[in-house]
């Protein structure tokens, strides 16, 4: 039956597409049910309902009219009214926004239960244990979550309940302990609350709608979509379902299922059944579930059937599904359907394989797949040796390597982290509560639960290792420990190793080796199938990007490791890391020099250094464009600490004349904010011969190569110009020294010149500058700091905490480029430049060079290149090609 409606929609009406309006679960339900699956009747509350409600404290008027309606014809469906006293009809209502929040929000189940429906439940089930239990479940849920009872209140009632018993599984709980709990839960909630438990089961569903809406606004709601950068005015979807109940006996169970494997992406049908139960439990890891393959010894028509569905939903999504399922005295229903989380790991080897196997293109393909996923594939594994004796051993729910200090809540996780230290978040479960202390820890370990319960979901989607399920442990989280059945105790501040690939954790700090496919990207030796998946992706990605990936690279062996990696070239060589160490004491007599013929012989004695090392990386990128940046940051960072200075010569007994000179030096040169002040361009145009020096260093490498038979191609950067004065007179010195160079050696020496684009003013005066230079590349790091006027050493250990928690950051602007304010700077640059200069090459060489969204930017803003670190480099490649699927351009005609 349908009818017209705003705010509600029957499972028949909606359809996977109306995600938006449905939530994720509605629309799933209501594709589900288009495709004939069993699942359980019911209808969906609407995000705009909700939305309205958040707005006004208030849900639509309408909206009471629209639900008893549709609640009236599911009622009409299943044969039964809600919560009538003889073999009534019982309601769940679960929350469904459009992007997937596991655990975030509330769900109440059994709603229509009260002292005089628990009888009538019991009567038609035959079940009076089931009854009372089903009765508890909504007593706990409901107050709760609706009317703010403390949960600890009803846990402490079960826990003295069965201490009474000497039992420790709710199981053994008989008919008569739960009602007696059920009269213990309605008096806690008359304690707390001042008011009784509702007994009209439409009150019961109203308030339960209410505190679905609600608890969009949660603390740990929030600080999900804060961690996962979901829009906090999306609002969730409210589900109406008919229960189904898997806690009927042996013949019933409840599990979840997922087509193909979660943490490896094999193919296959992996997942949790729970015998007896019903689906919190398995969410909950109260209980630990069996494999789902047991499930064909225990009702093999189920299984069978359940297989047949599994198939039906991933050929329909095309993508690996998480269904959850109930079997209610052997007739499977089908709860839930979505597109699953899942590892970096099995990301990559569910896009190949479905590629492989037809049901996806090789452009859907790699748009399955990212950068941040291959980040965390990049990451080390342990070393571990035969003489490395686990702790323990447990579920591994989600793959990686971890080190940190064991601690027990959420609270110390926090805060040890703010500290400075890694943890380990140790717990018997892990709840919503727990997601602060989840984000903030290296990796999670449960002694209950397996790869479906909350801890392992939420460790997959934020790509924390996970163990579950180590049950052998005995957490004792009041002692602040830990006991292993050999009698080993780890107290809370000792070092573990969390091995979630495996599932094993162990005492202290093991070492760590290189990732399989980090190693396989540096090497080429394919070692698996996901060594494969991601190759497979990376080709892809370079054949249809636009964007070249250059690797910002100060030596050589950096640059030979980045063009192992695929850089095009190197977009950014920092001169200045090449006056450190042994060269400090001759950048220190240029600095000291009296006058310019002492200068001059510490400059000289440079050159021959300089010239090496430029030869080197010019080797190593034979062919390809190679960036050198002049001196960039203030001679002060050359010297010794003023402070340190001035404490050593006033202990000396005899202070040596040369930290005098010095100590005088970095006096006269202090400045109050050199970031802002004698640096670049000004310190070349400033010190005499500087520019010569390195200018000549790089022309003499060039002929040096070209004369080996090389294929140099070296650009001279400019830094820090404001105006384009600045650069005309850098420009003409840097062309007399190519010029001399080249009449000297008989070479024809090509070197473009460009300039970094890293002040609001060069930006906003681009045009201008663009005709006196070759290329552009925009030195983010720097534009971030001088447009929003900050200092990032100071302000991301200082205010940034403050501002990622208000919302005034979504996430760090030195991490993803702020593309409202630093990024329109830009896009002006990146235009007014080509409308002068048709032909410049414009790049970025920032640390934003390397962030998956940010790339997406520069595509769209129409750069040529983007260039980062050298690990960073296949991110950046895989990056660029899904930006050139997915973005439109501005470049797209160049």
């Amino acid at each position: 039956m349908s009818f017209p409606t705003t705010y509600v929609y029957e499972f028949a009406d909606g359809n996977r597409e109306m995600t938006g309006l449905l939530g994720g679960k509605g629309a799933g339900l209501a594709e589900m049910t288009r495709l004939g699956l069993p699942v359980p009747p019911g209808f969906t509350v609407t995000t705009e309902a909700c939305r309205i409600y958040l707005e006004t404290g208030q849900e639509p008027p309408e909206l009471g009219v629209e639900v008893a309606r549709a609640l009236a014809g599911l009622e009409r469906a299943m044969g039964r009214d809600l919560g009538r006293p003889d073999d009534p009809l019982l309601v769940s209502v679960r929350s469904g926004a459009r992007f997937s929040m596991p655990g975030m929000m509330e769900t109440i189940l059994d709603i229509g239960l009260n002292d005089a429906s628990v009888a009538g439940l019991a009567k038609a089930s035959g079940q009076e244990r089931f009854a009372w239990d089903s009765y508890r479940r909504l007593l706990q849920m409901f107050g709760h979550t609706v009317m703010g009872v403390d949960g600890a209140l009803f846990e402490q009632a079960i826990g003295a309940h069965k201490a009474a018993l000497s039992v420790t599984d709710d199981h053994a709980l008989d008919a008569a302990e739960l009602a007696a709990l059920v009269e213990e839960f309605q008096t806690v909630i008359r304690r707390e609350t001042g008011e009784d438990f509702p007994q009209d089961p439409f009150e019961q569903l109203y308030r339960a709608v209410r505190a679905v809406f609600a608890s969009w606004n949660s603390e740990r709601a929030r600080v999900y979509r804060h961690r996962e950068h979901i829009p906090e005015d999306l609002g969730t979807a409210v589900n109406i379902q008919t229960m189904v109940f898997g806690n009927l006996g042996p013949d019933s169970g409840t599990g979840v299922a997922f087509t193909r494997d979660p943490a490896t992406g094999e193919r296959g049908v992996y997942g949790d059944y729970l015998p007896d139960a019903q689906g919190e439990d398995v969410v909950a890891g109260v209980r630990d579930a069996v494999p789902l393959a047991e499930l064909k010894n225990l009702d093999p028509r189920a299984y069978a059937e359940l297989g047949d569905h599994l198939r039906t939903l991933e050929a329909h999504y095309r993508d690996l599904c998480d269904v959850e399922f109930t079997v209610e005295r052997g007739k499977l229903w089908i709860l839930q359907t979505r597109v699953g989380k899942r590892t970096a790991e099995a990301s990559f080897r569910i896009a190949h394989d479905l590629r492989d196997e037809g049901a996806i293109t090789a452009d859907e393909s790699l748009d399955r797949v990212g950068g941040t996923e291959l980040t965390r594939l990049m990451f080390p594994t342990f070393a571990t040796r035969t003489a490395d004796v686990p702790l323990t051993h447990g579920v591994p729910a989600s793959p990686g390597a971890a080190v940190g200090v064991v601690v027990f809540d959420s609270e110390a996780a926090v805060r040890r982290v703010a500290d400075g230290q890694h943890t380990v978040l140790v717990r018997r479960e892990t709840t919503p509560d727990d997601l602060p202390g989840m984000i903030a820890a290296q990796a999670v370990l449960t002694s209950r639960g397996g790869k479906t319960s909350h801890a392992a979901v939420v460790a997959r989607g934020m790509g924390k290792v996970c163990v579950c399920g180590a049950d052998a442990l005995a957490i004792d989280p009041a002692a602040r420990q830990f006991t292993t059945p050999a009698g080993v105790v780890v107290r809370e501040g000792d070092t573990v190793s969390v091995d979630g690939t495996a599932g094993t954790v162990y005492p202290g700090a093991l070492p760590l080796t290189p990732s399989e496919v980090g190693r396989c990207l540096e090497t080429g030796e394919d070692t698996g199938p996901l060594t494969e998946a991601v190759l497979s992706a990376l080709v892809h990605a370079d054949s249809v990007r636009r964007l070249e990936v250059r690797a910002n690279a100060d030596t050589p062996e950096d640059a030979a490791r980045a063009r192992r990696l695929g850089a095009q070239g190197i977009g950014l060589c920092r001169t200045e890391h090449m006056f450190l160490g042994e060269r400090r004491s001759l950048v220190e007599a240029m600095i000291l020099a009296r006058d310019d013929g002492a200068r001059e012989q510490a400059l000289a004695a440079l050159l021959p250094l300089q010239r090496e090392d430029f030869t080197g990386i010019l080797t190593a990128m034979d062919g390809l464009p190679v960036t050198i940046r002049l001196l960039d940051p203030p001679l002060h960072e050359f010297l010794p600490d003023r402070t340190e200075l001035a404490v050593r010569i006033a202990r000396a007994p005899h202070p040596d004349a040369h930290d005098r000179d010095l100590l005088r030096a970095v006096e006269r040169m202090h400045e109050e904010n050199p970031m802002l002040g004698l640096r670049g361009v000004r310190l070349g145009l400033a010190v005499p011969g500087l520019v010569t020096m390195q200018v000549r260093a790089v022309a003499e490498a060039v002929a040096q190569r070209l004369r080996d038979g090389g294929r140099p191609r070296a650009e001279i950067m400019i830094p820090l110009v404001g105006a384009v004065e600045e650069l005309r007179l850098a420009r003409a010195e840097a062309e007399r020294v190519l010029a001399e160079v080249a009449e000297e050696t008989g070479r024809n020496l090509d070197c473009p010149i460009g300039t970094m684009i890293e002040l609001p003013r060069a930006a906003l005066t681009a045009g201008r500058i663009a005709a006196a230079a070759d290329f552009f590349s925009f030195g983010t790091n720097d534009l971030t700091q001088t447009t929003w006027g900050l200092s990032r050493d100071d302000a991301e250990a200082s205010f940034f905490p403050l501002y990622l928690e208000k919302g005034v950051f979504a996430t760090s602007p030195f991490e993803t480029l702020d593309q409202e304010g630093v990024g329109r700077l830009v896009e002006l640059a990146v235009e007014a430049g080509r409308a002068v200069n048709s032909r410049l090459e414009t790049g970025v060489c920032g640390e934003h060079g390397g962030d998956p969204e940010s790339i997406h930017f520069f595509h769209r803003a129409g750069l040529d290149y983007v260039s980062c670190s050298p690990l960073r480099i296949p991110v950046a490649r895989l990056e660029a090609g899904r930006a050139a699927l997915t973005d439109v351009t501005t470049s797209d005609s160049r």
